[in-house]
C-alpha cells in the first residue's frame, strides 16, 4: 500500500514464541518491505530467578536481541522488573497479577500511539515520531515513564499535584521510569513528552521547560542539539480521568547500555557451563557450531559500547578507529 507507514510489533524476548517467531517476524518484515519502518513493543524478562520460569531466557534474549538491534527502527523497552517494582512501590500492589502488569504495558501504548490517533499539529505519523527520537541507526532502544499511574478505581497514586510542569518533573524520575536504569547517571539523547489534558496552555508548558532548564533537572548529551520535545494530546473521551493532565515520556538515555550488559553478564554466566544447549543443538541454525550465539554476543557487546560511547564528546568519530585497522 503507498500510504503504509510501517509495522508495531508487540512481544516478549525471553520465551520461545516471544524470542522465536517474533525474532522471524522482524527478520521477514525487514526482508519484505525494507523501507518501511518497525516499531516494537519489546517486553524484557524480570531477572530475578525466584520469578523466572524460563531457564534459557539468557539465550533468547540475546538472539533476540541482535535482531531487534539490526532489523527493527524503533524498539519501545517494557522491563519486567520495572513493572514490578512500580507496581508496589507506586500502585501499591504487594503481589500484581499478570493482568495489572499488561495494564500498565496497555497504558503505556495507548498514551505513546495518542497523537497517532489523536492527530494534532506535530508528530502525527509514526517516522516523524520515532526520528526525532532515534538520532543514530544502533541507538534505538527508548525507555518510557508515565504520572500520574492508576490502573483503576481499586489502586491507588500518591500523586496530587498534576500541573505540566510536576508531571514534567516526575517523567525523568528514575522511579517512574519502566526500564530498569540509573537516569541519574548517564545522559538524555532526546526525550519526547506527550502531555495530555483538556485545555493545557502552550505558555505552561513553555514555563515549564524553562524552569527545568534552570534547575538542570535533565542532562543531554555533549556531541549534538538536544532537548526535551513536548506534543500537546487530546484524551479520550472514552476513558474518564480524575487528574487534569497526564504525561508520558519516550526517552533515548544512555542508561539503556546498563540494562543490556546485565543481560550479557547473565548469558556469560551459563554459556560458560555450556548449560541448557541440548534442545538448540537440535535446531538446524545450531547443527554444526554455536557460532550463532557469539556473532549475537558480538552485536549486542557493540551495541553496549555505542550507548557508552553516546555519553563522550567525541562520539561523532566513535567506530572510525576500528574501521581505519580494518582497512
Amino acid at each position: 500500500s503507498d500510504s503504509l507507514e510501517g509495522f508495531v510489533m508487540c512481544h516478549s524476548i525471553a520465551g520461545g514464541t516471544g524470542s522465536g517467531m517474533g525474532s522471524y517476524l522482524l527478520e521477514k518484515l525487514n526482508d519484505h518491505f525494507p523501507k518501511k519502518l518497525i516499531q516494537t513493543y519489546s517486553v524484557f524478562p524480570n531477572w530475578d530467578h525466584s520469578q523466572s520460569d524460563v531457564v534459557v531466557q539468557p539465550y533468547n534474549s540475546l538472539l533476540t536481541l541482535k535482531r531487534l538491534t539490526l532489523n527493527a527502527d524503533c524498539v519501545v523497552v517494557l522491563d519486567n522488573t520495572a513493572l514490578n517494582r512500580i507496581a508496589v512501590d507506586r500502585l501499591r500492589l504487594s503481589n500484581p497479577t499478570v493482568d495489572q502488569l499488561n495494564g500498565i504495558v496497555a497504558t503505556i501504548m495507548a498514551a505513546s500511539t495518542t497523537t497517532l490517533r489523536y492527530p494534532g499539529y506535530m508528530n502525527n505519523d509514526l517516522i516523524g515520531l520515532v526520528a526525532s527520537l532515534v538520532p543514530t541507526p544502533r541507538c534505538h532502544f527508548l525507555m518510557t515513564g508515565y504520572t500520574p499511574l492508576v490502573l483503576d478505581e481499586a489502586t491507588h497514586t500518591a500523586v496530587r499535584k498534576t500541573t505540566v510542569l510536576d508531571v514534567m518533573r516526575r517523567l525523568t524520575q528514575t522511579a517512574n521510569v519502566m526500564v530498569s536504569a540509573n537516569t541519574r547517571a548517564g545522559c538524555y539523547i532526546a526525550i519526547l513528552n506527550i502531555i495530555q489534558g483538556d485545555g493545557v496552555d502552550p505558555a505552561e508548558v513553555h514555563g515549564a521547560l524553562q524552569r527545568m532548564r534552570e534547575r538542570n533537572l535533565v542532562r543531554f548529551i555533549p556531541w549534538g542539539p538536544a532537548g526535551i520535545q513536548v506534543a500537546l494530546a487530546r484524551r479520550s473521551p472514552h476513558v474518564p480521568s480524575a487528574h487534569r493532565v497526564s504525561g508520558c515520556m519516550l526517552a533515548n538515555h544512555t542508561g539503556m547500555a546498563g540494562l543490556f550488559a546485565g543481560m550479557l553478564g547473565q548469558y556469560d554466566r551459563i554459556r560458560r557451563r555450556s548449560a541448557f544447549l541440548d534442545n538448540y543443538r537440535k535446531e538446524p541454525m545450531f547443527e554444526s557450531d554455536l557460532d550463532e550465539f557469539d556473532n549475537a554476543r558480538e552485536v549486542v557487546q557493540g551495541l553496549v559500547d555505542e550507548y557508552r560511547a553516546c555519553e563522550r564528546p567525541d562520539y561523532v568519530s566513535f567506530g572510525c578507529e576500528k574501521k581505519q585497522l580494518e582497512g
